[in-house]
């Protein structure tokens, strides 16, 4: 693992609080836990090869599941302020515990379908694991500022879902500014992308 993303060691304290609510609430598969680095938190802080420019600005999360990319990213960036958003209560009240324990700050958390939070728009969002980029798009782009970027974490197939998507970007006049391809720290190759969608 490269110096950038060398996480470890300052995530130690984030590893014992999310292990204690996993065996709680299953936020991931037990088999994923020897990963958490790997799989989890270094996936989520892919966001820093956008290089987006985090200073001040508000980031939103769809579909943050069990904290994931919201809570890394909130703990690697305390000038940016995040929300996180789920439809799963008992999710929202796991993350809502962890973010408690680590006196995070920055981080807000709303239990909702994103499609009824109209409350504010976004210079960044982002979306892990949530829905075909088709779908997450329509629920994304609404909410993002002009001058935002939507950042989608997809598998290897980000090519053929971005094809999928053509009719959602045309609507909202908006258009795949990258794609950033990146391999995760397993033994096994690891396809991941980053699609940065904006206006």
């Amino acid at each position: 693992m490269n110096k950038e993303f060398d996480i470890e060691h300052d995530f130690s304290e984030f590893k014992n609080v999310f292990l204690e609510q996993n065996s709680k609430q299953n936020l991931i598969s037990k088999n994923d836990e020897k990963f958490l680095f790997e799989k989890h938190v270094y996936d989520s802080l892919a966001i820093k090869l956008a290089k987006i420019d985090m200073a001040n600005k508000t980031l939103l999360d769809i579909g943050c599941g069990g904290g994931f990319p919201c809570v890394p990213i909130a703990l690697e960036y305390s000038e940016i302020n995040v929300f996180g958003i789920d439809s799963i209560r008992k999710k929202i009240n796991a993350v809502n515990t962890i973010k408690e324990k680590l006196n995070l700050k920055n981080i807000n958390l709303v239990c909702g379908r994103v499609e009824k939070f109209k409350e504010q728009k976004f210079d960044i969002i982002t979306s892990r694991a949530v829905a075909d980029l088709p779908i997450i798009t329509e629920y994304a782009l609404p909410l993002l500022k002009k001058d935002g970027v939507f950042v989608a974490y997809k598998s290897k197939k980000a090519l053929e879902e971005i094809d999928r998507a053509k009719s959602v970007l045309s609507k909202y006049r908006a258009k795949v500014l990258d794609i950033i391809e990146y391999t995760l720290p397993l033994d096994e190759v690891y396809e991941r992308n980053l699609i940065l969608i904006g206006f």
